[in-house]
């Protein structure tokens, strides 16, 4: 690609992304671009790379690619940070309705931006580690512990997401402390290879481990290190399955800019 890249830099709870407007001008990148512009030393740097398309049925159609080039069905709080770049151009109003890789989803756009989910029903207790597995869009592990903010997530996140039971594709990894009146979480993505800030998709996981484990009702309150979330269910216990989820945070745009180096 010769030609100067426009680019949207945006934060979601600390979770940042590259959104790039495909709304009216086709643009895609190939796994290698994808990993430059995302690298914090060599390019712009971001947990991954959002594209607004145009789609026929729907508002806009939503593509997600992690910092290593992988495509992820959908991110959660990359869906809060699109749905605020998507608004600004004046492509939707106060409230959307577009399409991801892993369905349909609804937005309104206040001061926060609340954002459905798709209804979850793969879920199960996962003996080897004493923890829930939930597909909340991707898949995720929550497994609760104590004394979260001292200790090193890292080298158990890397032991689950990596585990036989996950292969090939592999496993995102929360930890979750419950407190006083709300959860503490932090996750362990994959295709970014680390913790970051926040995982929307993580973070209703934990919350829907955290009611599973304690019936605890919604809206749960969620702190993340990059801020406060909150998430609110209907749950069917007769059917399994989770209905009308929805992930209410901040989303802000940073900056605008343009990309001049050759991307080969």
């Amino acid at each position: 690609m010769n030609k100067k890249l426009q680019f949207f830099k945006a934060q979601a709870t600390g979770n940042d992304f590259i959104i790039i407007d495909a709304f009216n001008e086709p643009i895609s990148l190939n796994s290698k671009q994808i990993q430059l512009l995302c690298d914090r030393h060599f390019g712009i740097g971001a947990d991954g790379i959002l594209f607004i398309h145009k789609d026929e049925k729907y508002d806009f159609r939503m593509r997600f690619f992690n910092p290593d080039g992988t495509k992820a069905k959908f991110c959660g709080n990359g869906g809060r940070a699109i749905v605020k770049v998507a608004h600004f151009l004046g492509y939707i109003k106060e409230k959307t309705t577009f399409i991801a890789d892993d369905g349909v989803h609804s937005a309104y756009i206040n001061d926060i931006i609340t954002l459905q989910m798709t209804d979850v029903n793969n879920f199960f207790y996962w003996e080897p580690e004493k923890a829930f597995f939930l597909d909340t869009g991707t898949s995720h592990i929550v497994k609760f512990t104590k004394n979260l903010k001292e200790i090193d997530i890292l080298p158990q996140a890397r032991k689950i997401r990596y585990h036989k039971d996950f292969q090939p594709e592999g496993t995102n990894v929360n930890f979750v402390e419950i407190q006083k009146e709300q959860i503490f979480v932090r996750t362990y993505e994959k295709g970014v290879e680390k913790e970051t800030l926040s995982c929307g998709t993580g973070v209703v996981a934990s919350a829907l481990a955290y009611y599973l484990q304690t019936n605890r009702k919604p809206p749960i309150k969620i702190l993340t290190k990059g801020g406060q979330l909150q998430v609110s269910f209907v749950y069917n216990p007769s059917k399994k399955i989770f209905t009308n989820v929805l992930l209410k945070g901040e989303a802000k745009i940073l900056f605008k800019g343009l990309w001049y180096e050759n991307i080969t």
